[in-house]
């Protein structure tokens, strides 16, 4: 195993095999990792089974002197290790990622911080978004269910080519899924009505028309995500956004 991280990092990691270009990340993540950082990233309940206390800007530092590299990004999330997970997502390559990898990476996520990030990094930039939001709305994992509505969110706010249907489509599962009162869920779907209103007017009108039923619900989940939304969906700054 090498000790060191060579200056020129992209030239160095193409000289090495897969499993030497995981130890050398490891080895660097180590040395970056702190106690504080460690400690902040549990005062916002990202917890996960090994974390080095590692912080994104660094990590997304590092993947861009990496560059992409799909397998080093298999292999790295294969560690456990939640910071060389988080550079995964950053050096994996969107149009090598398949429907079973995003199956297989949204099994394992264990808090809300990687499973936004993949969400907003990297899957939404697949050609296998809506049809993953479809099938994870109904999961029984928290985290999993989470990933289906922080990709709608992320798709929302990132694609920009993607006509109407498919959103009213996600707004019909956000509005199924309003009455999950788990934290992370409950909040991912309140984020994936708000940014699937911000689009365009249309989606707009229908959004606000969801957020008004669950706003008048029976159900306490259900009526804290329409009042969430409706806040949101009213103000002055996603008006200006519909009007540009």
């Amino acid at each position: 195993m090498r000790n060191i991280l060579p200056r020129n990092t992209r030239t160095a990691e193409k000289s090495l095999s897969v499993d030497e270009a995981v130890r050398a990340s490891l080895v660097w993540l180590e040395r970056h990792g702190s106690a504080r950082i460690r400690d902040g990233l549990a005062r916002y309940a990202i917890r996960s089974e090994h974390v080095l206390g590692v912080s994104v800007a660094d990590i997304r530092a590092y993947a861009k002197q990496l560059g992409p590299n799909h397998q080093l990004a298999i292999a790295l999330w294969k560690t456990g290790v939640y910071e060389a997970r988080m550079l995964a997502v950053f050096v994996a390559e969107p149009a090598r990622v398949t429907p079973t990898l995003m199956d297989r990476w949204a099994r394992d996520f264990d808090n809300w911080a990687i499973c936004d990030s993949a969400c907003f990094h990297l899957f939404d930039r697949t050609p296998h978004a809506f049809v993953k939001v479809a099938q994870w709305s109904d999961a029984p994992a928290e985290f999993v269910r989470r990933a289906a509505f922080a990709l709608l969110a992320s798709v929302a706010g990132h694609d920009k080519t993607t006509g109407d249907e498919p959103f009213l489509r996600g707004l019909h599962l956000v509005e199924h899924a309003a009455s999950d009162e788990r934290n992370f869920v409950k909040k991912a779907v309140s984020w994936a009505l708000r940014r699937t209103g911000q689009r365009d007017r249309a989606l707009h009108a229908a959004a606000l028309e969801v957020a008004q039923r669950l706003a008048a619900s029976t159900d306490r989940t259900s009526r804290w995500i329409g009042k969430d939304a409706l806040r949101d969906l009213a103000s002055a700054t996603t008006m200006r956004r519909l009007k540009r």
